[in-house]
């Protein structure tokens, strides 16, 4: 099958790359070496650079094209709201173009990379009220160490569950808000089109290859960077923030099984990418520096401004339509990611 990967020198999108080459597949990358997340001296052999807004090297590239692979975006928390235009470009302005030439082209199949921030906080239920959605949390209760958002209609604590799906689409940060429209842009153009949209919701990904050293890394990332410098990774909160950290080759098997699926048709079908093994936040801080033989962490309190407390995802629908099974176990996975060659450092400007 020929595979166009956009984003293909990327943490995630090389080993895509490199997983579909094995499998067997023919595949046409694209990445445009974005400085906040390759460095500043990145090259990478056999991908064509170049920007995924530029229509016309689109229509050149998708010519044959049965799938698009689409990893190119702007990802992580950032600075500050001040980011906003940077990641609507390259996100959703990308993705529009990117949907253009593909109906240009007659390409109607997309597996694209979503993520679990489109849905804000996970699931949480109430003993009274059944399963609810809490608001954002206070300020005021942050500064006071009180992190478990309460229940939105009596004040009760909450239990956390599984986040499935068909929960509601709740972005609290501007990464999540164009997460959420590309999901939206894609959604609409296979009813458009009667084309097919697999929207990989990834979960906290790691593994060798992240960009170290940039406030657009993933927590892992930042908290290997601080051990690398023989500092304690710092952990907000109080650490018992849950989430579900899922190796990096695991997600490059979900796009390739996604890739070689039955497609959706005429519809975009969301699936969570996750390893169904949820840890804590200051869990992935103590293993981390345990396998670094680092100093232990910190727990510093506080929270970002749009942090939520818990997403814990539920892999069945995956693991159904799929097939997709995570391979590699959170002990092993952190080990390995201790010492694995990551990505020199990135600007952050």
């Amino acid at each position: 099958m020929r595979v166009l990967i956009t984003g293909a020198a990327g943490f995630i999108g090389s080993h895509i790359a490199e997983l579909l080459g094995e499998r067997g597949h023919e595949t046409v990358l694209l990445d445009n070496l974005l400085p906040k997340a390759h460095g500043p001296h990145a090259t990478v052999g056999g991908v064509t650079i170049g920007d995924v807004r530029d229509a016309d090297l689109l229509d050149t590239l998708l010519r044959g094209v049965e799938v698009v692979c689409h990893q190119a975006a702007v990802v992580g928390h950032g600075l500050d709201p001040s980011d906003a235009p940077d990641y609507a470009l390259h996100n959703d302005f990308g993705t529009a173009v990117l949907l253009a030439a593909m109906y240009r082209a007659g390409t109607s199949r997309l597996v694209l990379a979503s993520s679990m921030v489109v849905y804000g906080e996970g699931k949480y239920t109430c003993t009274t009220h059944g399963v609810v959605r809490p608001g954002p949390r206070r300020q005021s209760d942050l500064d006071s160490g009180r992190y478990e958002p309460p229940c939105p209609t009596c004040g009760a604590a909450l239990a956390p569950g599984l986040v499935g799906e068909d929960a509601p689409i709740d972005p609290r940060s501007t990464y999540a808000a164009t997460k959420a429209a590309q999901e939206f842009l894609a959604s609409a153009w296979a009813r458009q089109t009667g084309g097919g949209v697999w929207a990989l919701r990834y979960h906290n990904v790691y593994g060798p290859r992240m960009p170290r050293d940039t406030p657009y890394a993933g927590v892992a990332s930042l908290f290997r960077s601080a051990l690398r410098r023989g500092e304690p990774p710092t952990v907000l909160e109080d650490g018992r923030q849950r989430r579900d950290f899922v190796h990096v080759r695991d997600v490059a098997l979900a796009n390739a099984l996604a890739i070689e699926a039955a497609p959706p048709t005429g519809a975009l079908t969301a699936a969570n990418v996750c390893s169904g093994d949820p840890h804590t936040v200051g869990d992935l801080a103590t293993e981390l520096a345990r396998a670094c033989n680092g100093p232990a962490p910190k727990v510093l309190g506080g929270a970002r401004p749009g942090d939520v407390r818990h997403v814990v995802a539920d892999p069945a629908r995956a693991r159904a339509l799929l097939g997709f099974n995570a391979q590699i176990q959170f002990a092993e996975g952190i080990t390995e990611f201790a010492t694995a060659p990551l990505r020199a450092p990135a600007a952050v400007s």
